[in-house]
């Protein structure tokens, strides 16, 4: 296509030159994404035909939203795809049966949304094998929520793949799934180009401050200026007389198309009116629809073309999309209804009955009982497609046309659920409020208080919601007593999480004060019941007390089993009673299985969170290159799914590791956004491993700075206790032991209570940094006896160098060489680099001779990359590796053979000797 040629692409050489770049990158195998963003009329939708025209050697697919209210499910998805389906049967069995079921193909249990956006990423990769992929997306705006939440999962994927993906989004607009995507804004044409324009549209003399008003008026958008001289009669163009100034460019370019509109007879107007309220753009559904209004339609159609304001052929076209929001504003309410009654008597009930129901309830006068049925079963099939934001659209409608207040409640209730778990967030909380208009009962209405919690809680305000759970569990007492526990037991979890960011009266500890009084368990209790009871006298009456019922609590949740819903709601609160009883094998147990039911489950949001846990785990372990991989799919499962949640593992991970630029950056950034989401575990925890990385580094006095932080953080929860053994041996360590006596307190009473050598190991360590003499010694010989029965690595390790740094203070220097050897060892090969380069030092301030860590080949490679090739090492194939790493084979690929190239070998083969073996053995205390 010319520049010259097309009056839409006039002064947009510049931006026609970076498209060019985008598919010359996409030609050399690299995937490449742009997203174009500008005002109605801009010429974006010209911008995508240049691209089109240019990529001949491409295979060119194109989707587009359309303005309406409908949310089919994956429509626009299904419109990109179809002319690719035949290569479905490439994908793997559970992509191929999620994305089969997502787009009304197969029926089967409703697919995860990450697995239907995995598959077609799959998909595209496939196809983009045979030759170069071009994916336009135009009106991003308008497309069905699920269809722009694969796309935007798609094109953030999108590596070694022969793919181009070009977005135009109409500006301004709210679009978080393309948010941080390379983008290109399309502005105003310059002066010159848009009289240049101009003079294209009046071709014959015009007066000079007609013209100058003009351009300056329409700011340089190219379709004001092809349309708007339209409205000028001839007295006006030399005069420039009539012109007058309007506020909004696309209303002015609207009204334009009303004037063209209102030349047209009725009939073409009136299928105008049709094609414009029938979203999927089918000929032949508004050609039915037609028909039953009596429209003419060859004049009618005929007349609508000839004005150039639409175009019948395989697709409904119109001249620009505000030619159709044009047309449907400027209907009147009872020639809309007309419409949207031509098309449901035009629509197939067997094949396409949502379609049907949606023009159903847009034709309704007032409330409809049956229609409210018809949108409630439509809400039901998209449900069971995964359509999750189609599904709550439907219920939200179903509840305009409900006259019955106490079913007009449980709907609003069933779409503030489906509004919710869509991420539709402000939609949900608004019929929550239509709901409260129905006069609930009392139980429904405590129902819409624990629902507007949830919400509250899911849109990351965190600090709300412990006092929204807090008050709808004390209103479901009298009313329902299991649920009234479950929820009390879902506040502590919230008010834990908030930390003291919770607003009143929200705080852990009123949470727990009011949990006290909660109605009596089932008999025998549950696991949850006895969790909730440990749990608030945990913050009530201290540990001691709450110990007992803690372990029956942890004991019942691992013997009964986990159910999917009760395992994924309640398994970090048994991990964390597990925790606070410093249990590592039930807290292991526990959260491992947890990420193996949200994994099972699909349910990618809770497995974002445990698999954080098990990354916190296995770091413990000591294994921090298997933790590493852990962190790498925790972040690929975070970016997924953008769950708000703090990097636990990561920061873990970070500060064992001591390298103290990488870590601050993602402590730093991890406390900012905590702060924001209300999220006061995250800043608590980021403060503790702070003191865990200087402390591992010998900057005793920022350890110790960071160490008082985390301890006025948050109540005494299980943190705090963790912070009080950095805080002991940096205050220690700088001087300052007298200081101590809270925090030494605080950790013997826990690791008393608990009895594991895991807590009295640690209380014995700290103790030992307190005591001097036989006292001392006694105290880190208990330690290490202790810790050494135990699978925690790096608290062995720290307990024998803290033992030699003593030992070689009171001149005991062959103890002392042993014991930091021991140390050193350890950290060498656990990776953590920081302890390790202390015990180093120690060693060299004897006269011992050791080498700095040399670093191994494999330590070039990044965590994703080491990740990728530990798990092809291990026998996993590309499709099996990229399934879990949210990745398309070719990118997993394009990873190894960089991976390859740092390690200098050439298959996969090599990798066994390359790496180091999956299997590692303790090092030996």
């Amino acid at each position: 296509m010319s520049v010259r040629r097309e009056p839409m692409l006039v002064g947009r050489l510049s931006e026609c030159q970076i498209l060019d770049r985008v598919l010359e990158n996409t030609r050399r195998g690299h995937g490449t994404v742009l997203v174009l963003r500008g005002e109605a009329g801009i010429g974006k939708t010209a911008l995508l035909d240049y691209c089109a025209q240019t990529a001949s050697s491409f295979q060119i697919r194109r989707t587009a939203g359309v303005e309406s209210e409908m949310e089919l499910p994956f429509a626009g998805l299904h419109q990109l795809c179809a002319p690719m389906l035949e290569r479905l049967d490439s994908l793997p069995e559970p992509q191929r049966v999620a994305l089969r079921v997502a787009l009304g193909l197969a029926r089967g249990d409703a697919p995860d949304r990450f697995l239907v956006s995995l598959a077609a990423l799959s998909l595209l990769s496939e196809v983009a094998a045979l030759r170069p992929l071009l994916c336009l997306v135009d009106d991003v705006q308008w497309l069905d929520a699920a269809s722009a939440g694969v796309l935007g999962f798609v094109a953030r994927r999108l590596l070694a793949d022969s793919t181009a993906m070009v977005f135009a989004v109409r500006e301004p607009t709210d679009e978080p799934e393309l948010v941080g995507l390379p983008e290109l804004r399309v502005d105003g044409l310059a002066e010159g180009d848009a009289r240049a324009l101009l003079n294209t549209t009046l071709p014959g003399r015009l007066d000079g401050g007609v013209r100058d008003r003009l351009v300056a008026e329409t700011r340089g958008n190219p379709l004001a200026l092809l349309e708007l001289p339209r409205r000028l009669s001839a007295t006006q163009l030399p005069g420039g007389f009539g012109l007058r100034r309007a506020e909004d460019l696309s209303g002015r370019i609207e009204d334009s198309f009303l004037r063209r509109l209102n030349k047209l007879s009725q009939d073409a107007r009136l299928l105008l009116l049709v094609a414009a309220a029938e979203p999927a753009d089918d000929p032949l559904l508004v050609w039915r629809a037609a028909e039953r209004l009596g429209i003419r339609l060859p004049a009618a159609a005929a007349a609508a073309e000839g004005e150039g304001l639409l175009a019948l052929g395989e697709q409904v076209r119109f001249r620009h999309p505000l030619v159709r929001s044009a047309v449907y504003r400027s209907a009147s309410a009872d020639e809309r209804r007309a419409a949207h009654v031509g098309l449901a008597e035009a629509t197939n009930t067997q094949t396409d009955p949502d379609r049907r129901a949606w023009h159903l309830a847009a034709a309704a006068q007032g409330p409809d009982e049956q229609v409210a049925l018809e949108l409630e079963r439509s809400a039901g099939r998209a449900q069971d497609r995964g359509g999750l934001a189609a599904a709550a659209a439907f219920l939200r409608r179903s509840v305009v046309l409900t006259l019955d207040p106490m079913r007009r409640v449980e709907r609003a209730l069933a779409a503030a659920q489906a509004s919710l778990h869509a991420g539709e967030f402000d939609a949900a909380l608004r019929v929550l409020t239509a709901a409260h208009t129905a006069t609930p009962d009392d139980l429904q209405r405590a129902r819409l208080e624990l629902l507007r919690a949830g919400i509250v809680s899911a849109s990351g305000a965190g600090s709300e919601a412990p006092a929204l759970l807090l008050k709808a569990a004390k209103r479901l007492g009298p009313l329902d007593p299991g649920l009234a526990r479950e929820t009390y037991l879902d506040a502590w979890g919230a008010a834990m999480f908030a930390g003291n960011l919770a607003n009143a009266p929200g705080t852990l500890l009123e949470v727990s004060r009011a949990a006290i009084s909660a109605p009596p368990s089932a008999v025998p209790p549950l696991a949850s019941d006895l969790m909730l009871d440990g749990l608030a006298v945990l913050m009530t009456e201290g540990r001691a007390a709450a110990a007992p019922t803690l372990r029956q609590a942890v004991t019942k949740f691992r013997a009964e089993g986990f159910s999917v819903d009760k395992g994924l709601q309640w398994g970090v609160l048994a991990s964390v009673a597990a925790v606070e009883l410093w249990d590592f094998d039930s807290w292991e147990a526990v959260i491992t299985r947890q990420m193996e039911l949200a994994r099972d489950a699909g349910a990618l949001a809770p497995f974002s969170v445990a698999i954080n846990g098990v990354g916190i785990v296995v770091a413990w372990r000591g294994d921090l290159q298997a933790a590493a991989g852990v962190i790498v799919e925790a972040d690929a499962v975070t970016d997924a799914t953008r769950t708000r949640i703090a990097p636990y593992g990561a920061m873990m991970l970070a500060a064992f590791q001591g390298r103290e630029a990488d870590a601050r950056a993602r402590l730093d950034a991890t406390i900012q956004t905590a702060r924001s989401g209300g999220e006061g575990m995250g800043i608590h925890w980021a403060h503790w491993t702070t003191a865990m990385l200087y402390n591992g580094l010998g900057r005793h006095q920022e350890a110790l700075a960071a160490a008082r932080q985390a301890i006025n953080d948050m109540p005494d929860l299980f943190v705090t206790v963790w912070a009080s053994a950095e805080f002991i041996e940096a205050a220690a360590r700088t001087g300052q032991a007298r200081l101590c006596a809270d925090a030494l307190a605080r950790l013997v009473e826990s690791a008393t209570v608990s009895g594991t050598d895991w807590g009295l190991g640690v209380a014995a360590r700290s103790q030992a940094l307190l005591s001097e003499g036989d006292e001392a010694q006694t105290h880190y010989e208990e330690a290490i006896e202790r810790l050494r029965a135990t699978r925690l690595r790096p608290e062995l390790a720290r307990a024998h160098l803290l033992y030699g740094e003593w030992l070689r203070r009171e001149q005991r220097r062959v103890d002392a060489r042993r014991h930091l050897r021991l140390a050193h060892g350890m950290f060498v090969s656990m990776g953590a680099d920081g302890f390790a380069e202390r015990a180093r030092h120690e060693l060299l301030s004897m006269g011992a001779n050791v080498h700095k860590r040399v670093e191994e080949r494999h330590d070039e490679l990044t965590p994703q990359e080491s990740h990728i090739a530990g798990l092809a090492r291990d026998g996993r194939t590309n499709v099996q590796i990229g399934s879990e790493l949210y990745l398309s084979p070719r990118t997993v690929e394009w990873h190894l053979n960089k991976v390859f190239i740092k390690l200098g070998i050439s298959s996969r083969r090599e990798l066994r000797d390359a790496l180091p073996s999956a299997k590692r053995e303790a090092v030996a205390g």
